[in-house]
C-alpha cells in the first residue's frame, strides 16, 4: 500500500498552494488507505472517526467501507471534491462521509470521536502542528483512541529533501500532547519500517512512527 501524505498546512503553505498542488494530477495519492492505519484500526469496533488531511480520500473511504461515520477534514477545497468523488466511486453512502475545509491552524471540526486520526501532518511551511494533535487529543471520546502517523526521517529517494523539517520520534509526539496522567493509555508507540514507491515508480525502503493512544477517562 502506498500512503498518501497529508495536506494540512499553515502560514507557509496554505489552499492556494495545496489547490495548486492537486490540480496538477488526476491523482496525487495511491487511493489506498495508509498501511499503519489498517494495522492500528482493523481490531476496533466501528463508531465516529474524525480524519486530519484526508486529501483525496483513502483512509476515509477504507474507515467508512469497515462501517465507521466519518468527518473528513483538509485545507484544500480541490482534495475534499476529488474525495468525495473517489467515495461515491468506491458505492459508499452519501452519509457515511462529512467532508470538512479546514485549515487546522485556524479551525477544528466540532465533536468527539471514537478515533481521530492523523496520517503524516507535515507539511512546507510553518504549522502548529503540537498545538494541533492536542486539540486532536482533547476531541478523542472516553474509550476512544488517538492515532498519530509520521515519517522518521527523509524519504530514501531524496535524502536532502525536507532538510529543515522536523521529524518527532513517537516518544516526542506523546511528550508534546501533555496528556494528562492517568487519563490515557499508551497502546504503541515505536518505529516502523515499510515499502514506498519513489517518484519512478521503484519501490524503497522507508522508516515511519506510530504512536496509538487511548482515553481512559473524561
Amino acid at each position: 500500500m502506498t500512503h498518501h501524505h497529508t495536506t494540512e498546512a499553515g502560514a507557509g503553505a496554505g489552499e492556494e498552494f495545496w489547490d495548486a498542488r492537486y490540480r496538477e494530477s488526476d491523482r496525487i495519492w495511491s487511493g489506498d488507505p495508509n498501511s499503519a492505519l489498517v494495522t492500528e484500526v482493523s481490531d476496533l469496533a466501528p463508531g465516529t472517526a474524525l480524519d486530519l488531511g484526508c486529501g483525496e480520500g483513502g483512509d476515509a473511504i477504507w474507515l467508512a467501507s469497515r462501517g465507521w461515520r466519518v468527518t473528513a477534514t483538509d485545507i484544500s477545497g480541490v482534495a475534499l471534491d476529488r474525495a468525495a468523488r473517489h467515495a461515491r466511486e468506491a458505492g459508499v453512502a452519501d452519509d457515511a462521509i462529512e467532508w470538512q475545509r479546514h485549515d487546522l491552524a485556524l479551525s477544528f471540526p466540532e465533536g468527539t470521536f471514537d478515533l481521530v486520526s492523523a496520517s503524516y501532518l507535515h507539511t512546507p511551511g510553518d504549522m502548529p502542528r503540537e498545538r494541533i494533535l492536542r486539540r486532536a487529543a482533547a476531541a478523542v471520546a472516553p474509550g476512544g483512541v488517538l492515532l498519530v502517523v509520521g515519517h522518521a526521517g527523509p524519504g530514501p529517494f531524496d535524502p536532502q529533501a525536507h532538510h529543515d523539517m522536523y521529524f518527532p520520534t513517537p516518544d516526542d509526539v506523546l511528550a508534546s500532547l501533555e496528556l494528562p496522567p492517568g487519563a490515557w493509555r499508551v497502546e504503541r508507540a515505536e518505529e516502523f519500517e515499510r515499502t514506498q514507491k519513489g517518484p519512478d515508480g521503484r519501490p524503497g525502503l522507508r522508516n515511519d512512527n506510530v504512536l496509538r493512544v487511548r482515553r481512559t477517562a473524561i
